[in-house]
């Protein structure tokens, strides 16, 4: 419908809270090859209530200025800020998450309670995405990261985060790697070598809960399918996690996604 109103936010490739008069699916489709502006990636983005409201925030005037065009389509984006969002969105807000490939085919994602049962190693590689791109290896599972990160006294993190983790089993690797030394490595821009010596650094070292493995988080040269758990949206007030669906789920209602994991 043309009068519809939608708000976005941006999770990845940039930080952006957009106004827009398109369905999600269509959304997705417009953001990574409807647009004139050059983009080539993934992208996530999760819905917005649009009774949503912030000081910081000036959504009325963005909502008044969705007019369609001419021809009747509706008016695509209408940017409202790219600084500073995700801090400013109360997590009560958010919908579904949309978690999209470069063709704009998207998978989305229901929020839910976190069970902590889904835990198990002794060591995690986190994918921070937002507002922070790091990639760390820790101690911490995946909701005691979520703490640690949004500490107001820790230098390396912020206020809120959104973030990941790799499907990644510390002892199943150091066997590959002790079997060969020149495998390669499924961690995007991390020799094998170095990986190996960042959780030797960590298991060995008194009080060391968190080492840094790049200044980069590579999302969009991993795949869905080697991601563990879900994604989280963290804060010290509380978080919102939503869970991944399974591959046979995905294949069986987004197969579109699917097949182009």
């Amino acid at each position: 419908m043309a009068d519809e109103k939608h708000l976005y936010l941006i999770i990845h490739p940039n930080h952006s809270l957009i106004a827009s008069g398109l369905e999600p699916e269509h959304f997705a489709k417009h953001y990574v090859q409807g647009s004139t502006r050059y983009f080539e990636g993934r992208l996530i983005f999760v819905e917005i209530d649009p009774a949503f409201r912030h000081p910081y925030f000036d959504i009325d005037s963005a909502f008044s200025q969705l007019v369609p065009h001419e021809d009747g389509r509706p008016k695509a984006t209408k940017f409202i800020k790219s600084y500073r969002t995700l801090e400013h969105v109360d997590y009560s807000a958010l919908g579904q998450l949309f978690i999209c490939n470069s063709l704009g085919e998207f998978v989305a994602l229901e929020s839910s309670e976190y069970d902590p049962k889904v835990e198990g190693d002794d060591l995690s590689i986190i994918l921070e995405i937002n507002p922070i791109k790091m990639m760390v290896l820790t101690k911490f599972n995946f909701i005691e990261y979520s703490r640690y990160i949004t500490d107001p006294h820790q230098p390396k993190g912020a206020p809120c985060m959104f973030y990941t983790q790799l499907d990644f089993n510390a002892d199943d690797f150091l066997a590959e790697f002790d079997e060969n030394p020149f495998i390669r490595c499924f961690v995007p821009g991390i020799h094998p070598a170095r990986l190996r010596a960042a959780i030797q650094e960590v298991r060995t070292t008194p009080g060391k809960n968190v080492k840094g493995l790049s200044l980069d988080c590579p999302y969009d040269k991993i795949s869905y399918k080697f991601l563990r758990h879900g994604f989280m949206f963290a804060a010290q007030s509380g978080y919102k996690y939503y869970p991944l669906k399974s591959l046979e789920d995905v294949e069986r209602d987004w197969y579109k996604f699917w097949k182009n994991l």
